[in-house]
């Protein structure tokens, strides 16, 4: 009941704008992994943290990154609804699973900024094909850069040919580790689901997965083709690929780079642009180590993220309901009366 009464000040069209938010967020295998609460006139949003991917994301790493990712939709609703938003991390020691309280803290008209990144979540989807043969231009990469800084978070573009070399060296090493990493497979399989015309629910779509192999895919399968080092270069330098770097690797780090992929991400779709997320070389502590290494980065690499222009139609992803985004009985129409 504390919930209703706290989402009272909604009406039931601002509740959905703000739900329908958060739940297009994206996430690590489309998970999911959050919950919105409404506590004393504070929108407050939960970590799921009994959603595992124990192969994939033991230490819970891209579950807090994709919390970051439903905040940064969550404060755009709230903004273009005409609200400042004063946002607390970790608001209580005791509930570690509550991960950010935000507080609509008086009128104020979004900027011409916020209205195009929240136009854009909708528009949002993983690009895990091949690009079309159009590069990014150096203003792109540059605006894609200080999206990301507003956040604290440093990007780094894999451009130099030395580099990508050293990439397509550390990826295939991570890809044939995790193709002949039965657990991995398993889990894959697991959070993989058919969805011709599903769309309510969970998973990764079997619609969306690439025909192709790496660096399309992302995601290894078993039956994923493995190119050589040299073919999986000349992928690589056919997209813009950025490195995103933190200083530390704490929650609040995870939290962060979360929040600043998504901002970076809404603002490639702005321009045209599509790109998707690659976390899962990361997960082998030996790949992580030599990409910082190799990259010369000065914090903790969090994660790559390839840019480019849509060479087709990709299906968006299942969405779990509002109803159960807001758990606890609640239901929209509950909000705000009759209004």
């Amino acid at each position: 009941m504390a919930g209703r009464r706290a989402a009272e000040r909604w009406s039931p069209a601002e509740l959905e704008v703000v739900a329908g938010a958060v739940l297009r967020a994206p996430s690590v295998h489309n998970i999911q992994p959050w919950r919105l609460n409404f506590e004393d006139g504070l929108l407050v949003l939960v970590e799921r943290r009994e959603l595992e991917l124990p192969e994939h994301d033991p230490h819970g790493r891209d579950r807090l990154m994709s919390c970051g990712t439903a905040l940064a939709n969550l404060e755009l609703a709230i903004r273009v609804l005409g609200h400042r938003t004063y946002t607390t991390e970790f608001p209580d020691p005791d509930r570690p699973e509550v991960v950010a309280a935000v507080e609509p803290d008086g009128p104020l008209p979004p900027s011409v900024t916020e209205v195009n990144r929240y136009s854009a979540i909708k528009r949002r989807h993983s690009h895990r094909r091949r690009f079309a043969g159009r590069s990014l231009t150096r203003h792109q990469i540059v605006d894609l850069r200080d999206s990301a800084a507003a956040e604290g978070v440093q990007t780094r573009p894999i451009l130099d040919e030395i580099e990508l070399t050293m990439v397509a060296d550390r990826l295939e090493f991570a890809a044939e580790a995790h193709q002949h990493d039965r657990g991995y497979q398993r889990e894959l399989a697991l959070w993989t689901v058919r969805d011709e015309g599903q769309r309510s629910g969970v998973g990764l779509a079997v619609s969306a997965r690439s025909a192709g192999s790496l660096p399309w895919a992302g995601l290894v399968r078993e039956s994923t083709a493995l190119p050589d080092r040299e073919v999986l270069k000349r992928r690589l330098a056919e997209e813009t690929l950025l490195a995103f770097v933190t200083p530390g690797d704490t929650r609040h780090d995870h939290l962060r780079v979360g929040k600043a992929l998504q901002l970076t991400w809404l603002d490639a779709v702005h321009e045209g642009l599509v790109g998707s997320v690659l976390t899962q070389p990361l997960h082998l502590p030996e790949v992580r180590a030599a990409l910082t290494e190799d990259l010369e980065l000065s914090g903790s690499l969090q994660a790559l993220m390839r840019f480019g222009y849509p060479s087709s139609a990709v299906p968006h992803s299942p969405r779990r309901s509002i109803d159960e985004l807001l758990g606890s009985g609640f239901r929209v129409g509950e909000a705000g009366g009759d209004r």
